[in-house]
């Protein structure tokens, strides 16, 4: 008669949760073999922060902004969140506005991914979509028209997570403990894309005050305008890029330039060409801003000596099922002028 087996379960997959932002966090982290074949020295593990409730690594600054509004106060049942999102914070916020009673107003620029846009709808988020070409300094901008509407309703609660150094603590509290923990506290670099900022300046401030020696590395579009200004102290002008969720038009508070060591630029053919390749290569169906760091983490690998073993942690925020009609669509691609 054959023994019966007994599965062996991690204590987490355990857990029965309330409602399903508690489900946030605890994401896997996952050892990347056949992209990084050409540096055995190199282990290097990715964040899977798609495995969250909502889909992306976002669902964690949701999570931590409404329920610290609520508990301090300034949100109740029934009030209204407005916020501008290239669509992964708004799904967090649309979670939690479900969960509390709350309503949803998102800001999005109308060049956002369809998948993202529909999931938004399906959700009931309202949104107020914007032309992706007005410059940042326009009011009806990407990132201006939040405050249009605040003139008109300053009732609506705006979690401002560019600027709200809550999105920072959000990260520092989960996120840099969950990599420290995993990693058995050996980490040579932390390698993750700079958007609102709150993920790497969080994770990083954390982890450095474990091991200071950890160094942090940056990853920034070209057309964005942090790698000129961490690079030479100067703001240069925005340009048009393709790659959702990372870089800014302006400077953002929530971005800890004092705890960045070096950043690195990637232009939309290189995100493009390596989150097709984490698809291909490793079964990671992950959105542009996972190709972009993947890039910023074997460049980091090629200047690096091959002889000396290196510990590097990288984060992949979202799926790429949100971009299958963008990232993974060919003629989308193609009429970019882009060649992958």
């Amino acid at each position: 008669m054959q023994e019966k087996q007994t599965p062996t379960l991690h204590s987490n997959s355990l857990r029965v949760y309330q409602q399903l932002s508690d489900a946030t966090g605890w994401t896997p982290l996952v050892k990347l073999n056949k992209i990084t074949k050409n540096y055995p020295q190199a282990e290097v593990y990715a964040k899977i922060e798609f495995t969250n409730p909502m889909g992306s690594i976002k669902d964690r600054i949701a999570r931590h902004l409404i329920k610290k509004a609520m508990a301090e106060g300034r949100l109740k049942a029934g009030d209204t969140i407005i916020e501008n999102s290239s669509g992964n914070t708004a799904m967090g916020l649309a979670m939690m506005a479900i969960e509390n009673n709350l309503k949803c107003k998102i800001v999005v620029r109308a060049s956002t991914a369809k998948e993202k846009l529909d999931a938004l709808r399906a959700v009931g988020v309202d949104l107020i979509l914007v032309d992706p070409s007005l410059p940042p300094e326009h009011p009806d901008s990407y990132n201006k028209k939040v405050y249009t509407v605040l003139k008109q309703h300053p009732e609506y609660y705006f979690p401002d997570q560019h600027n709200n150094l809550a999105n920072n603590e959000a990260h520092f509290l989960t996120t840099g403990p969950e990599i420290w923990q995993q990693m058995d506290g050996r980490i040579d670099f932390i390698v993750a894309g700079v958007g609102t900022g709150g993920t790497l300046s969080g994770v990083a401030r954390y982890l450095k005050t474990q091991d200071p020696d950890i160094k942090v590395v940056g990853i920034d579009p070209q057309g964005s305008v942090f790698y000129d200004f961490f690079k030479t102290g100067k703001l240069i002008k925005p340009s048009r890029y393709y790659i959702e969720g990372l870089g800014d038009e302006e400077l953002i508070k929530c971005v800890d330039f004092d705890i960045i060591d070096d950043m690195i630029q990637v232009s939309n053919e290189q995100a493009f060409k390596y989150t097709r390749k984490l698809a291909k290569e490793e079964a990671i169906l992950a959105g542009g801003s996972s190709g972009a760091a993947m890039y910023g983490v074997l460049k980091v690998l090629s200047g690096l000596s091959a002889n000396k073993p290196v510990r590097i942690v990288t984060i992949f925020p979202d799926s790429g099922s949100r971009y299958l009609s963008t990232i993974f669509n060919d003629d989308w691609v193609q009429n970019l002028g882009i060649k992958l």
